[in-house]
């Protein structure tokens, strides 16, 4: 039976400190993608738009079910090797990194790819299953039996991801694919929801048959927000429906809607609206406005004497929480680098101003150079944990990284990835298709063919992408 898919795609940048939102996601009628940017000092958002770029040629090509996979698997693996050329061309890029879900329905069926800790959701017939594996160090600990799920909700590591896609010749996804029905909802998320929001809170916006697509997108952003999440979050909703009731036109949001050289116009940065801030109080005149006789002037010895009390009182408070607050500092551990090495500190990864609040406590015989440059990035930047225990957990998976890249080095394969119960097929990675010259869509490897009119929001980023694959030597 002829299928097409009826969706919505919202993003939101979050209630954290971020400035700019890093993730991008695409939804079309053959195509839905969503990557979450990271790293590269602030190229994350480079990279999620780069990597939609490069995908979204393939909304609108005609794919038989059995070459789906390779298909999707070839666009992949093409947009991390163009991620490779933006970090060679950019050197400021370097690190960055991003995961990605992307989904290519052909006929009643769907290739599935995932790389990272983005997730997607299948509610069929009132039954919720997370269909991607989370590529993170928190689901390495739950399939290891070493936490359980309530610890991984909270987990302070929660965050840092095993794979994702970063340029290097190993970033190869999951692939499955699977069977699509009439009244199947399909969710793709970034962490910024699944970090917050309960999954049974998120199954419940689902299952409400009666609300569209675009109803349950905005509801799922609100309760991110209510949730307090600290990320960008992006979601994509997409029902299966009889072929004619589906969606027709492209929905592009996050990083890869807005314009690359500056952000969107009435934005602030919080050091921004700091900053306003400052200059309006600065600009307040006292004695504006009428003045009560309580808060007129008073005895200059009255006003000594109050200003002393005050300043002893604040000295007093300052000294107490002083002193709590550095006890609290030397129960605090964080993994980071010292002459190359992977080391962990006791303390805070802050100076307050010429006081050092971290000191290493241990340097390992770990280099940093021996990691992923992404994991490289993220050492750099300091890796908190709750306790010295934590610490050592993290070197622990720093080396087997480090040993994972040594071995791709050497030409050994990792290991195949867990099949899923949902798939009705799940081939594992297999390397790169080099028996043609071709790309995708047929066309010379490094071209890309969209059929996107000019005044599309990925259009410029399509050009940049192509202009890169020219000038790769």
């Amino acid at each position: 039976m002829p299928i097409a898919l009826r969706y919505a795609a919202r993003s939101n940048v979050g209630l954290g400190s971020k400035s700019r939102n890093e993730d991008s996601a695409y939804a079309g009628p053959e195509l839905l993608v969503l990557c979450d940017g990271m790293g590269g000092h602030a190229a994350g958002d480079v990279a999620s738009s780069l990597v939609v770029g490069e995908l979204v040629h393939l909304d609108g090509e005609s794919h038989g079910a059995d070459d789906a996979l390779d298909i999707l698997e070839q666009a992949v693996e093409e947009a991390n090797d163009r991620l490779a050329d933006v970090m060679e061309a950019y050197p400021d890029s370097s690190g960055m990194g991003t995961t990605c879900i992307a989904m290519m329905r052909t006929q009643s069926k769907l290739a599935v790819a995932n790389i990272g800790d983005s997730r997607a959701y299948l509610l069929r017939n009132g039954r919720l299953t997370q269909i991607t594996k989370d590529h993170s160090f928190v689901q390495k600990l739950l399939d290891e039996g070493r936490i359980g799920p309530e610890e991984a909700l909270h987990h302070p590591q929660r965050s840092l991801v095993t794979r994702v896609l970063t340029g290097r010749p190993e970033d190869r996804p999951d692939l499955s694919l699977r069977e699509l029905r009439p009244g199947d909802r399909l969710l793709l998320c970034s962490d910024g929801l699944t970090d917050y929001a309960a999954e049974e809170t998120v199954g419940e916006l689902l299952a409400q048959s009666d609300h569209t697509p675009g109803q349950v997108a905005d509801e799922l952003i609100q309760l991110a927000l209510r949730a307090s999440t600290r990320d960008n979050v992006t979601v994509i909703v997409a029902d299966a429906v009889h072929s004619g009731a589906g969606t027709l036109k492209p929905q592009v949001v996050g990083a890869a809607s807005e314009g690359r050289s500056s952000p969107a116009a009435g934005t602030l940065t919080p050091a921004e609206k700091a900053a306003l801030l400052s200059r309006e109080a600065s600009g307040s005149q006292v004695g504006d406005g009428p003045v009560l006789a309580e808060e007129g002037p008073t005895h200059p010895a009255l006003r000594w004497l109050r200003r002393s009390v005050v300043a002893a009182a604040v000295l007093v408070v300052l000294g107490g929480a002083g002193w709590l607050a550095w006890a609290w500092t030397q129960d605090q551990f964080y993994v980071g680098e010292q002459a190359g090495m992977v080391t962990v500190y006791r303390g805070l990864a802050e100076d307050l101003g010429p006081v050092a609040l971290g000191r290493a406590e241990e340097q390992t015989d770990l280099a940093v150079e021996d990691l992923p440059a992404f994991y490289q990035d993220r050492v750099r930047r300091t890796l908190a944990a709750d306790d010295r225990e934590g610490a050592d957990t993290i070197v622990a998976e720093l080396r087997l990284i480090a040993a994972g890249r040594q071995d791709s080095l050497s030409g050994e394969s990792a290991p195949p990835a867990a099949d899923d119960d949902l798939a009705t097929e799940a081939p594992t990675t297999s390397g790169p298709d080099t028996s043609s010259p071709t790309g995708a869509g047929g066309e010379p490897d490094g071209s890309v063919s969209t059929g996107l009119p000019p005044s599309h929001p990925l259009a410029d980023l399509l050009d940049l992408a192509a202009t890169l694959g020219e000038e790769r030597p």
